[in-house]
């Protein structure tokens, strides 16, 4: 797979050139587990059969547990119950409130979930707050179960379904709110088989994920016929520091080439947007070399999504125990206070910021990527 060099990129110009961390330097490996627990409910169904098959294969420990709860994980010390449960993998079915399907404008009509529960690190994590517990990443079993409920949905979502400017993608179900299908692919085979089960339905419909994750080799040669969206998170080089156990910037943005070039619709998911040091210079070089990665793409479908960082107090509060040692900015008094639909509270950037920062970055998108269409700023 051929990958753009971030360190000496022609087409960004001296001026937009990206500086690249030190691990860059550093391969990125597929996370392996250290712990996997399997429910006697998940070897009911043929797929949890199946990935502790996977699993065995690659020579990762199995623990067939006796009961279908997950039990001791939970840790007075937060650090050591976030360790603990980043480690470990748990096979299970997922419960029938999953099969009721919710609306997750501004991305899609509707969510569905392959999994629970993600294998990186990032210092910003999206999760802490919403998921109940320790971060396991649990994989679900019921995978007929899960896919075959989605035709239900087939038109009666608010956003792809309802809005003129995208209605070419159908009824669009997201993948990837609370897990990253990819990061965890290798052990599950759960995306895969999304994505065959997407291009062999004959609908208006669109499978939508995204990851921050690169090996899309198993991904290429599917039958996806066009129903599967793949959009590959991304920042700005200084900034992915604070996503620890991910591809790196330049494996994900080469990953985004191939999947292309395979056919498949694609996405930029610029998230977190923040104002680091010399930001608008550190997303021009982001910016220049995603065009890069796309030179040359015949019938390029691409979008853009954009994303500022924000964080409620409960969120912050999980954060600072997970990484007690993080720079991440997340100041109160540096931030705007805004409530939620729900009523709860969050801190975004100021108005000012805000508006400075989505002028410069739509601008550098219109002018490197312009075959891309921009879904939304939040």
């Amino acid at each position: 797979m051929d990958r753009p060099d971030l360190l000496t990129l022609a087409e960004a110009g001296e001026d937009t050139a990206v500086s690249a961390p030190a691990s860059f330097n550093r391969p990125s490996r597929p996370w392996r587990p250290r712990r996997v627990l399997v429910t006697p409910a998940a070897l009911d169904h043929a797929h949890g059969r199946a990935m502790v098959d996977r699993l065995t294969a690659l020579g990762l420990p199995v623990e067939r547990l006796a009961s279908n709860r997950l039990t001791g994980l939970r840790q007075d010390d937060p650090r050591r119950a976030y360790a603990l449960a980043k480690a470990t993998l748990a096979i299970v079915v997922a419960p029938p409130t999953k099969l009721k399907l919710q609306p997750i404008p501004p991305s899609a009509d509707w969510r569905f979930d392959l999994a629970e529960g993600c294998p990186a690190h990032c210092q910003y994590c999206y999760l802490a707050g919403s998921l109940a517990g320790p971060p396991v990443t649990r994989a679900y079993a019921n995978l007929d179960a899960i896919l075959g409920n989605l035709a239900a949905y087939v038109g009666a979502g608010r956003v792809t379904s309802r809005q003129e400017a995208r209605a070419e993608e159908g009824t669009t179900f997201e993948a990837s709110c609370y897990t990253d299908p990819l990061g965890i692919e290798h052990l599950t085979g759960s995306l895969s088989a999304a994505i065959r089960h997407f291009g062999a339905w004959e609908a208006p419909v669109q499978l939508r994920l995204t990851t921050k994750f690169a090996d899309v080799a198993p991904l290429l040669d599917l039958p996806h016929n066009g129903r599967t969206r793949l959009r590959f998170s991304v920042n700005a080089a200084n900034a992915t520091r604070y996503e620890g156990g991910t591809a790196r910037l330049d494996e994900r943005l080469a990953a985004l080439g191939a999947v292309a070039r395979a056919g498949y619709p694609v996405g930029l998911t610029i998230a977190p947007i923040m104002p680091i040091p010399d930001w608008h210079h550190g997303y021009a070089g982001l910016i220049a070399a995603a065009a890069a990665a796309l030179d040359g793409v015949t019938d390029l479908d691409l979008t853009v999504e954009l994303i500022t960082h924000r964080f409620t107090p409960t969120s912050k509060q999980i954060l600072e125990g997970w990484y007690p040692g993080s720079d991440l900015p997340m100041r109160e008094d540096e931030r705007s206070r805004k409530l939620t639909k729900f009523g709860s509270v969050k801190y975004v950037y100021p108005r000012d910021l805000m508006q400075e920062m989505r002028s410069s970055i739509t601008a550098l998108v219109a002018e490197r990527l312009p075959a891309a269409r921009i879904l939304y700023w939040t």
